[in-house]
């Protein structure tokens, strides 16, 4: 019965597959990047992904991306950063931001009300900005360190730390909140399908570019958020769209 209400009980687990994956470090090898001690598991996690990626995921997308208007788009985009816009308020509530806390509270009400539930981004006409925040973010904030990197199933980079905030967040999703059982699977399909449309370009100009997509991708990654917790430690600031 449990299963039945939580459709994807498996991502509720990502933290015991990251303390798997940590005791998975004491096989890595004395050359081990410091940084990524797990380079074997998440190496082959990332084939197991690029494979479901191009079997499934990036197909789905494009054609996803190729016969769907643009406004259907951004108003599908709109609705799922307006439901986003809840854990930003949360993490810069418990970061003690009570700027970017108020601007996300306020962006979701008026954006759900006026916004018809968050199709139309009412809130950034008005001059509400976004800030993008998450518990990964948040655990960071409070010097919680980052673990080693690891490669999620279907999700990709993260670290111990993430999954760990990706983990908490996946439990008060309000997607997940829907008694509707079909309507709450069909709304997990169209987010990931418009996740992944989102990503096409970036996708394709990673493939080009990067004599190791594996490596790139990690470096970057890992300096991508060293570089926003230490914006939030030592700038006092949130992180806004642009800034990803």
């Amino acid at each position: 019965m449990h299963n039945v209400t939580r459709p994807f009980p498996w991502l509720h687990r990502l933290v015991a597959l990251a303390l798997v994956a940590m005791l998975a470090a004491c096989a890595s090898g004395p050359n081990a990047n410091p940084r990524d001690p797990l380079e074997p598991f998440n190496r082959g996690m990332t084939d197991v992904n690029d494979a479901v990626d191009s079997a499934v995921l990036k197909p789905v997308a494009t054609v996803y991306r190729d016969i769907t208007p643009d406004p259907v788009r951004t108003g599908v985009n709109n609705f799922f950063q307006n439901l986003g816009d809840v854990w930003s308020f949360i993490n810069a509530t418990l970061q003690l931001r009570p700027r970017e806390a108020a601007e996300n509270f306020l962006r979701f009400n008026v954006n759900t009300v006026f916004g018809v539930a968050g199709l139309f981004d009412v809130a950034s006409d008005m001059g509400l900005e976004r800030t993008r925040l998450d518990f990964g973010q948040t655990l960071g904030r409070w010097g919680v360190p980052s673990g080693p990197y690891l490669v999620l199933p279907l999700f990709g980079p993260s670290s111990i730390r993430d999954a760990a905030g990706f983990s908490i967040e996946s439990r008060g999703d309000l997607v997940q909140g829907l008694s509707d059982i079909p309507m709450r699977n069909s709304l997990y399909v169209l987010r990931a399908v418009e996740t992944r449309a989102n990503l096409l370009r970036a996708t394709n100009l990673l493939e080009g570019a990067a004599l190791d997509k594996y490596s790139f991708t990690r470096d970057l990654y890992l300096q991508r958020r060293e570089s926003q917790i230490e914006d939030l430690k030592d700038k006092g600031i949130g992180l806004k769209d642009d800034a990803e």
